[in-house]
């Protein structure tokens, strides 16, 4: 099972989930989030750090030259647009680094496969999470029904985002899909918003073992 911890907003915290053998870190450069990491992690630090995991730039409707200077300055290996990006903006970026496009699920009634068609040629990963508040992209600590998911092709590898918590181990153990690829989890293994509970963390990886 690949695991991403997104919202990384301490240094020490990403060397931890290295040391776990995690394999996607996600760090926020959305300025509206409360995991905002900002100046609190310098792209000098992630650079040259020697990590085996992939780090991952999370945005929400960014500037080109904006994703462009991130990527070089923090060395990121992938990003992931959360916001209302376009296929031609994931295309453009995909000539640089890895592209994870996330969808936002509102309810039982989206169609999974037409959400995402426009963006079949033009990135490497979907996302699905939760929907929210119309300003909020991500982080509600919801979850949507998994099972939308398996009604639909969709043919391209995913991450499972919104609301997975500690004791989602079985219930993400059962859950089947041929694109099934990785789970990505946030607020529910933190103490405060940026802050892993690392104990968790090694509870819930060591449940899939």
């Amino acid at each position: 099972m690949n695991i991403k911890v997104c919202g990384i907003t301490q240094f020490k915290q990403l060397q931890q989930l290295e040391a776990l053998n995690i394999d996607y870190a996600g760090l926020i450069f959305y300025k509206d989030s409360p995991r905002y990491m900002g100046d609190k992690i310098t792209g000098k630090q992630v650079k040259e750090a020697d990590f085996d995991l992939k780090k991952v730039g999370v945005f929400v409707n960014p500037g080109y030259s904006e994703l462009l200077d991130a990527i070089d300055e923090y060395g990121l290996d992938i990003v992931q647009l959360h916001g209302n990006e376009t296929p031609e903006m994931c295309e453009d970026v995909s000539g640089e680094v890895e592209v994870i496009k996330a969808f936002r699920i509102e309810d039982g009634a989206v169609n999974v496969d037409k959400l995402v068609e426009p963006y079949d040629a033009v990135c490497d990963f979907y996302l699905f999470d939760t929907a929210g508040l119309k300003e909020s992209f991500g982080g509600t600590g919801q979850q949507f029904d998994w099972s939308i998911l398996k009604k639909a092709k969709i043919e391209k590898p995913f991450f499972l985002s919104g609301g997975i918590g500690p004791d989602d181990a079985q219930k993400i153990k059962a859950f089947k899909h041929p694109d099934f690829f990785a789970i990505d989890v946030n607020s529910k293994f933190e103490m405060a918003p940026g802050l892993k509970d690392m104990a968790a963390i090694l509870k819930f990886l060591q449940a899939f073992k």
